[in-house]
């Protein structure tokens, strides 16, 4: 397979390290930064191009690798779809052009696999067989804290260099799609939303964006609480999960999931492996997962199985950001029907 990775910032980078670690190496890269194709041809010995379509011009690739910041990847998303190509893109927190795009697919064999990377963590996929196994029981309620600083996401650049301080694409309003795509495949969507989201400190460089997303999530029967920030100091994924049988919590520092069993009075650790994170980058964030994922869009080109996220779903998580972003404006709950 021949990959084009467009974009070759932090996550085009890391796209390149998974893509060589599963043995492909046939890799062009486009960024219209000098710097940054200067850095990915010298780290990772691949070509690039200033030019998108010069790199069309050299070869018909198998696939794109969208990574770019998230107000851009329509455009590069119609590329692809312009050139009957499987792409992959990274997490999105705007939806420009989605209706068209999705409508567009319908009438393509093409792959379109958005990023799903926390559903191939370990943990989280302990979590997903433990919760529909129904080993807990009746779930009754959930409790999800997802908080990191975001002056460390790139230590070796400003904050407001990069989109994340950007209000329509900013670090906290990011995040939120991203720990929902994990949530809602083990819960499926709520039946209506409430929330608060907020600037609640300095941060040079973000000053216009908020940092902090608080909301509750009504499933009828059960209720999810979730905030997620970026001015946390240590980086941080806890999760509380209580069944009328059983209580799971998962705290991603300890590298184990905990089941406590009333019965037996005891805690059941079920321990995983986070393999070596990459220089610069928390040690909780392993590379293992990125890898899989695009071993599984790759794995979905050559037929063996769909890819675990589709462009409908995440759409459908982005209207649940914007119904918890609705809430806060007026106050009230807003009914979740997408």
């Amino acid at each position: 397979m021949d990959f084009l990775v467009v974009g070759l910032g932090s996550m085009g980078k890391r796209r390149i390290r998974c893509l060589k670690a599963l043995g492909y190496n046939n890799i062009v890269g486009f960024d219209s930064r000098e710097d940054r194709r200067v850095q990915a041809e010298e780290k990772y010995g691949i070509k690039t191009c200033q030019d998108l379509f010069q790199a069309f011009n050299k070869g018909e690739p198998t696939a794109m690798i969208i990574a770019v910041p998230p107000d851009v990847h329509h455009k590069y998303i119609k590329v692809a779809i312009q050139k009957n190509i499987s792409f992959f893109v990274e997490a999105s927190v705007v939806d420009t052009d989605m209706e068209l795009i999705k409508s567009t697919l319908e009438n393509l064999d093409i792959i379109a696999a958005p990023s799903a990377t926390l559903l191939f963590h370990p943990a989280i996929q302990q979590i997903t067989q433990i919760v529909k196994s129904g080993h807990l029981g009746k779930v009754s309620n959930i409790i999800l804290h997802s908080g990191q600083f975001l002056p460390d996401w790139h230590t070796y650049e400003s904050v407001k260099d990069f989109y994340v301080s950007n209000p329509d694409t900013g670090g906290g309003r990011e995040i939120v799609p991203f720990e929902l795509t994990w949530i809602t495949k083990i819960l499926g969507f709520p039946k209506r939303v409430c929330g608060n989201y907020r600037k609640t400190i300095e941060i040079e460089g973000a000053e216009s964006i908020d940092d902090t997303y608080n909301f509750l999530m009504d499933y009828n029967q059960y209720l999810a609480s979730v905030t997620v920030d970026v001015v946390s100091r240590n980086a941080t994924r806890r999760l509380l999960i209580n069944g009328d049988k059983r209580q799971l919590i998962w705290d991603w520092s300890a590298n184990c999931v905990k089941v406590f069993d009333p019965e037996n009075d005891s805690w059941d650790v079920i321990e995983y492996e986070m393999k070596n994170a990459e220089e610069g980058y928390n040690p909780n964030i392993g590379e293992n997962m990125y890898i899989e994922e695009l071993r599984c869009f790759i794995e979905a080109i050559e037929g063996k199985h769909p890819f675990v996220n589709s462009i409908e779903e995440d759409h459908r998580v982005l209207k649940l950001l914007y119904a918890i972003e609705e809430s806060d404006r007026t106050s009230k709950y807003v009914e979740f029907r997408a």
